[in-house]
């Protein structure tokens, strides 16, 4: 039985670092909206209350029975999960004379296990608009602030469990102390053990396979990235040759990316067929230069490659998928073991006469769990440590219309910018890095001739998730070495800029 810690979530751009910070103390925990019902059970440890861009003043603002639920579960309320508790239980929170954001120093004013090990002063993170001005007659408080009266309390309600509230975000890497708060609820509060690690997810998961699978068989469409990869391989461990995958050459990979993936798949024993499809898809995008009609054309052709492949296969009763817990919380799909597929996110809808139930291994984790149990499977670090890459491949680092040459020439230029980060230990600095071939064509001097030819942007990323990013700040050195390779060794290339933009305004890729 895995302990779990539920977060309700009242819409906070936190909730998901709330998520982060419990699991990285390895309990397990879901996210699920404040109005859905709360499956209880042995194995629900305890609640945390996420913050909200609403007011809890507000007249249609988020509001949940906490008695009820902290009759059998402890409670923490964060930003506007602890306001909330306040109100419920009769405390006064109105809007702030001045908006609370940014760093704030913490005073403990009273000792209470929530705050062991936690400094008398420590720096916090503030992000909200109301203030709990006045606790509820049964609660205490147990921190202040520079500029709030209250930003820890605990309420005293009779026939509860522990019910504790802050007025700051201790998700967040501002906060010094407050992963230490987010453990002290975790193991001491709740009685958490703190043994969801990989191998126990590993462990579980293929258990789990094993008896929702059975003897039957899967089919899976792998790509080759980090996510397909690690679901192929947990489906794998559980039924073995039961799993069929299909790798597909899109023409639109980087450069001998098919084959490097398809021994690497051999190494980790997986049933997998590699098809060459480049010439379907190369007719599909014939004369498209629009991004939506390129991404469109390109999902239709895999399902129909990907549904000829898979009906060449008898008695396949599921459909194996990477999807990844962020799809999940953002899809706000039910939480359950299979359904029918109607869609699939990564290659936008498979045909309903299919009839598969779907096999997502993966969709309880965030990306950097997912490369944890990637190693502890002994996938090679090359391709755990992979950079993220978009499902439509190259087709969107080619601005205007697609052909062969152009692919070519895009993957030229991309493997010497890659495989510079690498060899100069850049590569694992930034999130995401690749080349990207313009529709512009400039003047330039190669010894003695005149050229016209292409311009290459070079893109290089540093973020955590993916979801803001900032241009990397790579060396000039390092830059104009990768400028020069390219200019002189891909004929069709004579300029090479870099993309300083950081996202948002701008998106990490180009299309």
């Amino acid at each position: 039985m895995t302990e779990k810690i539920i977060i309700l979530d009242f819409g906070s751009q936190y909730t998901q670092l709330i998520a982060r910070a419990v699991r990285e103390a390895n309990v397990y925990c879901e996210i699920i909206p404040y109005h859905k019902e709360i499956i209880d059970g042995p194995e629900l440890k305890g609640i945390i209350l996420s913050g909200s861009p609403f007011s809890v003043n507000e007249e249609k603002a988020p509001w949940i029975d906490i008695s009820a639920i902290a009759k059998y579960h402890h409670i923490l309320g964060l930003c506007y999960g602890a306001q909330l508790i306040s109100k419920y239980f009769g405390g006064r929170v109105e809007k702030s004379e001045k908006r609370e954001f940014g760093r704030a120093v913490l005073q403990k004013q009273q000792e209470h296990v929530l705050l062991n090990e936690v400094p008398e002063t420590s720096q916090v993170w503030m992000s909200h608009g109301d203030s709990i001005l006045a606790l509820p007659e049964n609660a205490v408080i147990l921190a202040t602030t520079n500029s709030i009266p209250i930003a820890g309390f605990k309420v005293n309600e009779p026939g509860c469990k522990e019910i504790v509230g802050l007025q700051f975000h201790p998700e967040v890497y501002h906060s010094e102390y407050g992963k230490k708060m987010l453990q002290n609820f975790l193991y001491k509060i709740c009685g958490c053990s703190g043994d969801w690690t990989p191998a126990h997810f590993i462990t579980d998961t293929v258990n789990e396979l094993k008896r929702q699978i059975g003897d039957k068989k899967v089919v899976m469409g792998l790509s080759g990235g980090v996510d397909s990869t690690v679901a192929a391989t947990l489906i794998h461990k559980a039924i073995g040759k039961n799993l069929y995958c299909i790798f597909v050459d899109n023409g639109l990979l980087r450069k001998d990316e098919f084959e490097n993936v398809l021994q690497t798949y051999a190494q980790l024993d997986l049933n997998v067929k590699g098809v060459n499809a480049k010439n379907s898809f190369y007719a599909a995008l014939s004369n498209l230069s629009n991004p939506e009609e390129k991404r469109k054309a390109i999902g239709k052709t895999f399902i129909d490659v990907f549904d000829k492949e898979a009906h060449e296969l008898t008695d396949i009763s599921f459909l194996g998928q990477g999807t990844i817990y962020p799809d999940v919380i953002e899809s706000v799909s039910v939480h359950g073991p299979s359904v029918t597929i109607k869609s699939h996110h990564n290659v936008g809808g498979l045909p309903d006469t299919m009839k598969l139930s779907l096999i997502e291994p993966l969709r309880s984790l965030f990306k950097d769990e997912v490369r944890k149990v990637g190693l502890e499977l002994g996938i090679p670090n090359e391709l755990i440590s992979r950079h993220p890459f978009p499902g439509p491949g190259l087709a969107i680092r080619i601005l205007g219309d697609i052909t062969e040459d152009k692919v070519k020439l895009l993957q030229a230029a991309d493997d010497i910018f890659i495989k510079s980060l690498k060899k100069s230990g850049l590569y694992d600095k930034v999130w995401q890095a690749g080349a990207i071939l313009l529709p512009v064509k400039s003047v330039g001097v190669m010894g003695d001739e005149r050229t016209y030819e292409f311009t290459i942007a070079l893109r290089a990323v540093t973020s955590v998730d993916g979801m803001t990013a900032d241009w990397a700040h790579l060396p000039y050195e390092f830059l104009g070495e990768v400028s020069n390779e390219i200019i002189n060794q891909v004929r069709g290339i004579n300029r090479v800029v870099y993309d300083i933009s950081s996202k948002p305004p701008a998106t990490i890729e180009w299309e």
